[in-house]
């Protein structure tokens, strides 16, 4: 049986998110330093041997350690050895051993995507089943032995041993867990100290209700221009082109403006009742609606952005994920909210 963990889907993230920051860093460096080369004569160590050689201390370190400091080292070592490796990928793909291959960023951003939607599919497929809810709350509660827990995660490992309880689990097993919780001592929130830091040093303008309703509708707007624009590249191909005075850039690349359509007729389907229901309701389904609308938008225009632009796609990029970051954050504080009023109860592993 396969059993996910608690700790899979942040561990990802963060390893993209560390990947992605390291090609970024790793561009930036090398543009300013002229491409540099280690080695000189005959040998170049390309950085992906770096890379290979960080992966590698991430594997060991997470094969030989417990706990949550050895994890999160193994995710950073791993995130930086992963981007190290992946800036190289025009190298791996091309015959000439093409650095600046074209299509590298957009190979690159492919990867990633996928490696996030596989590790969100895995999250949200299912909620919990009675064996991975006792596995969880068995790992949680082994760091509480070794390490002591923060409340956060004596709370979560509370949450799972109940809805194993729920799922018919062995009452004698759940009860020698909780005595071993209750006698694991408490330790600082580390993590969510710094979290909470961070979020106060946003200005406040930044976190304000109001980027919810301004990128909703920008959503909504957008994916109405790009539902038309898209139809009507489509109708004015080549051969009605000369009829009308217009440019249509997206009618040059078919592949592109199909991409873009479904993504304009998806993210409209999402974004527009949510805005509609936004006035109507205080339920939490129109943020988690408008949150995968901006997902869907910001990555499918990052797909067409990176292919036919390259790196020159990262502005566009990074008002989608501002777009994106401000969604989860408000979604974030109507979970909080609706867990507090008892409205919410889904446990994700």
């Amino acid at each position: 049986m396969i059993v996910r963990s608690i700790y899979g889907t942040a561990a990802v993230e963060w390893f993209l998110i560390f990947a992605i920051g390291t090609i970024l860093v790793t561009r930036l460096y090398l543009q300013l330093t002229g491409y540099p080369q280690v080695g000189g004569g005959t040998l170049h160590i390309a950085h992906a041997l770096w890379g290979g050689a960080l992966m590698m201390l991430a594997l060991v370190t997470g094969w030989l350690f417990l706990g949550a400091t050895p994890r999160i080292v193994a995710v950073v070592m791993g995130g930086i050895g992963f981007g190290l490796f992946l800036d190289e990928v025009g190298k791996f793909v091309t015959k000439d051993n093409d650095y600046f291959y074209g299509p590298s960023a957009e190979i690159m951003y492919v990867l990633v995507v996928l490696i996030l939607l596989i590790s969100r599919i895995v999250r949200d497929v299912k909620r919990p089943s009675e064996a991975e809810a006792l596995a969880n709350a068995a790992a949680i509660v082994a760091d509480g032995v070794a390490h002591g827990l923060p409340h956060r995660r004596r709370e979560q490992a509370e949450n799972f041993l109940d809805l194993a309880a729920d799922r018919g689990a062995d009452p004698d097993v759940i009860g020698h867990l909780r005595a071993l919780l209750d006698t694991g001592a408490d330790s600082p929130d580390r993590l969510m100290r710094l979290r909470h830091r961070a979020t106060a040093m946003i200005p406040g303008f930044l976190r304000s209700r109001r980027w919810v309703t301004f990128f909703g509708w920008m959503l909504t707007i957008s994916s109405v221009g790009t539902v038309i624009v898209g139809g009507l590249s489509f109708y004015f191909d080549g051969t009605r082109r000369g009829d009308v005075d217009i440019y249509l850039e997206l009618s040059r690349n078919e592949t592109a403006t199909w991409i873009l359509l479904v993504s304009g007729v998806v993210t409209l389907v999402l974004s527009l009742p949510a805005m509609i229901a936004r006035r109507r309701t205080t339920r939490v389904w129109p943020l988690r609606s408008l949150r995968i609308a901006a997902l869907v938008f910001t990555l499918s225009n990052a797909l067409v952005d990176f292919a036919l632009e390259g790196f020159g796609a990262l502005l566009n990029l990074a008002i989608g994920l501002f777009a994106l970051a401000v969604m989860t954050y408000h979604l974030g504080l109507a979970v909080q909210a609706a867990d507090a009023a008892g409205e919410h109860d889904q446990l994700r592993v």
